[in-house]
């Protein structure tokens, strides 16, 4: 599994995921829960409709987002990518360690799009 979430400048999650500075990319061992690599990676700029493929590409399989447009949730569904909106938070490890032990929580879209 590789997750993929959107980051601020200064390494914090960035809620509005299509206008965000770079990417943190977390190679997960499914058997063991837990991370084995994190890269990050610049976001390219921003164009409609490229993030889904572009991330495709890089070998996520899972986006986790504070906001999201309907038609990039729709373009990485096509994918085959799983996408949780609505996270809340600002530490990304901490919030890709609660995904993976399902205790994430989760609110609603902060994308108006």
């Amino acid at each position: 599994m590789r997750i993929a979430l959107p980051l601020t400048q200064d390494n914090i999650f960035s809620l509005h995921f299509g206008h965000c500075d770079k990417f943190a990319m977390y190679d997960i061992d499914e058997n063991t829960k837990s991370i084995v690599k994190k890269e990050e990676i610049p976001a390219p700029p921003h164009q409609p409709g490229l993030l889904p493929r572009w991330l495709s590409e890089k070998g996520a399989t899972c986006i986790l987002a504070g906001g999201m447009g309907q038609r990039a949730k729709s373009l990485f569904e096509e994918q085959n990518v799983h996408v949780v909106i609505g996270i809340e938070g600002t530490d990304p490890d901490a919030i890709v360690n609660d995904y993976l032990a399902g205790k994430l929580k989760v609110g609603a879209n902060v994308c108006d799009h």
